[in-house]
């Protein structure tokens, strides 16, 4: 595939976007999130258990449920990105690795594994792109307790 200068400026943005939310996810540093997001963005994250609604909402959310994970880590590959002017849509590969905190002197918990990908459309806005809608989608779960529903 031949790229524009324009489009390989626009493909390493988006690319560093969906770096910036997994580090402002695993970092619980979630007023970072606003400059991933536009601000009526829709988010699905219903397929592994969580909420599903506009930016607010689920940032809400985000903030109120991870901090009872003592280890998250979002590692993103196979990013497949179609650009279309100011819009694009991207299906992006996430693997994750969690640890829920556990209790005072209880020994740590087992980590488990979730296997995703994360289906985005992507707008450019006055500030640079952002994902104005993204749904997770399961691919599987490994050693995940039954609580969790995964």
């Amino acid at each position: 595939m031949k790229y524009t200068l324009q489009q390989l400026s626009d493909r390493l943005e988006i690319e560093d976007l969906v770096a910036e939310y997994a580090d402002a996810i695993d970092s619980q540093q979630f007023d970072r999130l606003d400059q991933v997001f536009t601000e009526d963005a829709w988010i699905d994250y219903s397929a592994m258990g969580g909420a599903v609604g506009h930016y607010p909402e689920v940032k809400a959310f985000l903030q109120q449920t991870l901090p009872v994970f003592s280890a998250t880590q979002h590692m993103i590959a196979n990013y497949l990105i179609r650009l279309d002017g100011d819009r694009a849509s991207g299906r992006i590969m996430c693997f994750n690795p969690m640890q829920l905190s556990a209790a005072e002197g209880q020994p740590a918990l087992p980590v488990f594994f979730v296997g995703l990908w994360y289906i985005d459309d992507y707008r450019r806005t006055g500030d640079g792109w952002r994902i104005c809608r993204r749904v997770e989608q399961k691919s599987y779960s490994f050693n995940a307790p039954d609580f969790i529903g995964l």
